[in-house]
């Protein structure tokens, strides 16, 4: 069997950077980047002579570079020399990036989608570039001020290069989130039946994403109870951690039940497009062709979201059945952990535009479940997180749950005749 390789997103970020800053203090003897250099000369020349006018817009309009100042923030990347460093660092990037592969991979399909055309007024940044980027700024999480500096790049382009990244991530793999079906859907309710699940789909949970107090918007619908302001994203996995669906934007205000009742989630099981198996019989009459478990913050009418009991005052097969049913959800919990672990712009608190954060993070899942299908593994040890008191904790993942210790009253009624069901089957077997 391959052995699988091993990278996370810290490793985009420590070796990013690493490869970055290597290859900026080799660059005079990057022989392919002098040729590329020589080739951009008439474009330089354009330059000097034609005043500031062909160069890129966005650079044209950074403070630096109007003032004089540091030379390599205010050097255009695409007219000669500067151009011809910026390309060898950014070899440099994806080269130590792509260590645990796939990164490659993701530049190649993504390419034909961020290429700009070559017009007399400028050359277009590499498309490598233009890529290392965006995956440098989801994965180390910094501001746009300091991963464009490490870059050599104006905010305004590093705001472009994500823009088109994350279209470009979205086009080139339309189906890597997706509904299971065939094979797929097989394996994954053979691992759900294996837990006491038959039938299951996934499981179904929400998590924060952090974000600073927003401009233009009712900022008291964005606050939540750990004093932060934050939007909510529903998601659903499967027991190996992939993606099957994603809904975000709603502010933190809003209840995990309207955010699930205004998903495309909901309309489609409504319709009968989701849960189609095979009818599986359970004791008591009950027939199920599919559900998801979720934790005690859907106590409404929903026949396909399968809560837990919960509670103090449990029977010892209810405290079995919690206790299986805990262990499978677990899958929402891990997911959560790699996802925001390995692209840490969405575990703090950051700037981010409302209308463009929903796109990005479902780019996010997108690679999420890239790097899941290549084999990538997760480095456990970036869950953990050392405090200002020097305490050893787990990371916060944001995760919305219930806090309510006793057990929620529900009027999920058929929803609950489905957990007695499988209750009753589990203690039968």
């Amino acid at each position: 069997m391959a052995s699988k390789s091993h990278t996370t997103g810290h490793d985009v970020m420590a070796t990013g950077r690493r490869g970055m800053k290597k290859t900026f203090a080799d660059r005079s003897n990057d022989d392919d980047v002098e040729r590329r250099g020589n080739r951009q000369t008439g474009a330089g020349e354009r330059e000097g002579q034609g005043g500031r006018g062909g160069l890129d817009k966005d650079q044209g309009r950074q403070e630096d570079c109007e003032k004089g100042g540091n030379s390599r923030r205010g050097e255009d990347l695409t007219s000669g020399g500067s151009g011809q460093r910026q390309e060898g660092a950014t070899s440099g990037v994806i080269k130590e990036v792509d260590k645990g592969h796939g990164v490659l991979w993701i530049v190649a399909a993504c390419a034909a989608y961020v290429e700009k055309k070559v017009t007399h007024y400028r050359m277009p940044l590499p498309v490598e570039q233009v890529i290392a980027f965006a995956l440098y700024r989801w994965a180390s999480g910094e501001t746009y001020e300091s991963s464009t500096s490490a870059f050599g790049i104006g905010r305004a382009t590093g705001l472009q290069a994500v823009r088109d990244v994350t279209s470009a991530l979205l086009q080139a793999y339309p189906d890597a989130i997706k509904w299971p079906v065939g094979r797929r859907r097989a394996h994954i309710q053979r691992a759900f039946r294996d837990k006491g699940s038959p039938n299951c789909f996934g499981a179904i949970d929400c998590t924060h994403i952090y974000i600073d107090k927003p401009a233009g918007a009712l900022s008291e619908n964005y606050y939540n109870r750990k004093q932060k302001f934050s939007v909510q994203a529903q998601v659903v996995v499967d027991l190996d951690m992939r993606v099957l669906d994603v809904h975000v934007g709603y502010p933190e205000s809003v209840h995990d039940v309207r955010v699930l009742h205004n998903s495309q989630l909901w309309r489609r099981a409504e319709v009968g497009e989701l849960f189609d198996v095979p009818p599986e019989n359970l004791p008591h009459g009950v027939v199920t062709r599919g559900y998801l478990l979720g934790d005690n913050s859907y106590p409404v009418a929903c026949p396909w979201i399968m809560q837990s009991y919960g509670g103090i005052d449990q029977d010892p097969d209810e405290e079995r059945f919690d206790m299986r049913q805990k262990v499978a959800r677990g899958c929402v919990e891990r997911a959560f952990g790699r996802l925001k672990c390995m692209w840490r712009l969405f575990l703090r608190t950051h700037k981010m535009n409302l209308e463009a954060l929903p796109q990005q993070f479902v780019a996010v899942c997108t690679l999420h479940n890239i790097l899941l299908d290549a084999g990538i593994d997760f480095d456990e040890n970036l869950l953990w997180e050392v405090d200002e008191n020097g305490v050893r904790r787990r990371v916060d993942l944001g995760i919305v749950g219930n806090s309510a210790g006793g057990r929620r009253r529900s009027t999920n009624v058929q929803g609950d005749l489905l957990r007695d069901a499988l209750q009753d089957r589990l203690a039968l077997m």
